[in-house]
């Protein structure tokens, strides 16, 4: 069972949009998260003196997926430093490093791993990282705080707006399943908590109809072109669960046309996802 925290994010130029700092209880990390435009400001910062790692995210392409890199630096800001001269998609950075400075380059070099791992894995992005680097050699008690530090990271993300690296194992906020059967495919999914997924052998309609939306072309093209949607018996599958933003994106997905899921996806009885919610 979750149990409950708290994270307190600090504005220290007193803007909303600007340089926030961030804390969670009972835990000996902290982050700094900062548009572009504030790494002068940023690098005041003793959070990017040690030892981190750091996301870079750029703002949704075409698909409608943000581009996003995850690397290391033992400190980081130099790395960040590298970053602004030689990559331009970048407008929001994203580092966490630990308080007692006991983070050290192997760690890191794990953490960013793993990191870039679960993004490649939930491909809820564009990821810029070339490859995935091997994770390093760990003592099984080093492994664990590393992936104690990691776990921390990972609840503190969606706080602040950072979801590419949840899959589909996020608690279900309705049990019950919900289909959608339309052109001779049939998908099912289900409300998660920070959207709707898709289960994996679910169809999808092979062609979008001529007034489908160009962002769920987009999509669509890019589901396809990272594998989570495969051609199988004129049309396409899906390869594992997949998280979409909302029920109406993953019934345009299916159905290959603009939809609202809060009445295409159903129950078996044909109670539609709007009612269901209705009723809640």
């Amino acid at each position: 069972m979750s149990k409950a925290f708290s994270i307190k994010i600090f504005l220290p130029e007193g803007n909303p949009d600007g340089l926030r700092t961030i804390e969670k209880s009972g835990w000996n990390g902290s982050g700094v998260v900062f548009p572009r435009t504030m790494l002068g400001e940023a690098r005041k910062r003793p959070e990017l003196g040690r030892a981190g790692i750091y996301i870079l995210i750029g703002p949704p392409e075409e698909s409608g997926l943000p581009k996003i890199y995850v690397g290391e630096g033992d400190p980081v800001q130099p790395r960040l430093d590298s970053h602004a001269a030689k990559k331009d998609f970048w407008t929001i950075c994203a580092a966490f490093t630990a308080k007692d400075s006991n983070l050290n380059k192997a760690y890191v070099q794990y953490i960013e791993a793993r990191l870039i791992s679960l993004a490649s894995n939930s491909k809820r992005s564009v990821l810029d990282n070339g490859n995935t680097p091997a994770l390093p050699s760990l003592s099984e008690s080093d492994k664990a705080d590393a992936e104690g530090f990691l776990a921390e990271i990972l609840l503190c993300l969606p706080v602040i707006g950072i979801t590419a690296f949840s899959g589909a194992s996020a608690g279900k906020k309705n049990e019950r399943g919900l289909f959608i059967s339309a052109k001779g495919i049939e998908a099912t999914g289900a409300e998660v908590e920070d959207g709707f997924v898709v289960f994996g052998k679910s169809k999808a309609v092979e062609n979008e109809v001529p007034s489908c939306h160009a962002y769920l072309k987009e999509l669509r093209k890019a589901l396809v072109e990272n594998g989570v949607l495969k051609k199988a018996d004129g049309g396409f599958v899906f390869t594992q669960d997949y998280v979409f933003q909302s029920p109406s994106t993953a019934a345009g997905v299916v159905q290959g046309r603009s939809a609202n899921g809060r009445v295409d996806w159903k129950t078996k009885d044909g109670t539609t996802l709007k009612d269901l919610q209705s009723t809640e």
